[in-house]
């Protein structure tokens, strides 16, 4: 506990300050943090049969090509241009003809490579183009996401009995997943409806509050069927107590993914 508390405020004392300055400091920390990411993402499936150095690298490319290509948006037309994923598609795909009869490389990997990247480039994006939009729509949907896995924390090791899906993450209960949503719901729209605007719909922000928070703990579970399918526990251990930068994003990009729907209405 006390390592796992450490590591929290390592991690706050490193983030808070970004996300408040926002700007060119706060795109190069997502940056850091989606090449993380992205080695998290190979590493769990390729630590025992690494690919070829070439095309791990490319993979990082594209990563970077992509937030590059977006760092100033403010609004949700991010461009991913038929250039950009037809270099995608020839270099990840054309591969697998070459290393086939070592077995180097497969159509399996081929395509763990181009969905994982396109998800998780899409994803920090997103991270970056909502800060872009202001500091108060980013600090909103961290409260969903934190307020919800704070407060399903609390409440499914105090009254918690019913499994939420035991097979993927045995530790969640269906009491601690409503309250949670109960709690993130009520305190991102109360910051919202104080903070950003008064003047909108109490129904419309409730019902958007509410999936967005849904959405997040099933993320966490999407996130955790991964590690389950390859026999890990944690993406990393580059934040101790806490796993890796992947374990602490879960919420937060599938929060991300379902904002994109609402960003017109809120």
């Amino acid at each position: 506990m006390k390592t796992r508390v450490i590591s929290a405020i390592v991690a706050l004392i490193i983030l808070v300050p970004l996300i408040i300055v926002g700007g060119t400091a706060y795109n190069i920390g997502v940056y850091v943090i989606a090449l993380l990411g992205l080695k998290e993402f190979l590493d769990i499936k390729f630590s025992k049969k690494p690919v070829p150095i070439f095309i791990q690298f490319m993979a990082y490319v594209f990563m970077t090509l992509v937030l590059l290509s977006n760092v100033n948006l403010i609004t949700m037309d991010f461009e991913l241009d038929f250039r950009l994923l037809s270099a995608l598609f020839i270099t990840f795909l054309l591969p697998v003809v070459l290393y086939h009869e070592r077995k180097k490389y497969s159509i399996n990997d081929a395509f763990y490579m181009i969905g994982g990247l396109l998800f998780l480039s899409i994803s920090m994006t997103l991270l970056m183009i909502v800060r872009n939009m202001g500091l108060e729509i980013l600090v909103y949907l961290l409260l969903i996401t934190t307020m919800t896995d704070i407060f399903a924390y609390v409440t499914g090791s105090l009254i918690g009995k019913h499994k939420l899906l035991e097979v993927i993450s045995p530790n969640k209960t269906w009491e601690g997943m409503v309250g949670g949503t109960i709690m993130g719901v009520f305190v991102s729209a109360v910051f919202y409806h104080t903070v950003i605007d008064p003047e909108f719909s109490k129904v419309y922000l409730l019902g958007i509050s509410l999936f967005l928070s849904v959405l997040g703990q099933y993320g966490d579970l999407v996130f955790s069927s991964i590690k389950r399918y390859f026999g890990k526990k944690d993406f990393s251990n580059i934040m101790p107590g806490h796993g890796g930068v992947l374990d602490r994003l879960d919420s937060i990009i599938f929060v991300l993914l379902g904002f994109v729907f609402f960003v017109n209405i809120l």
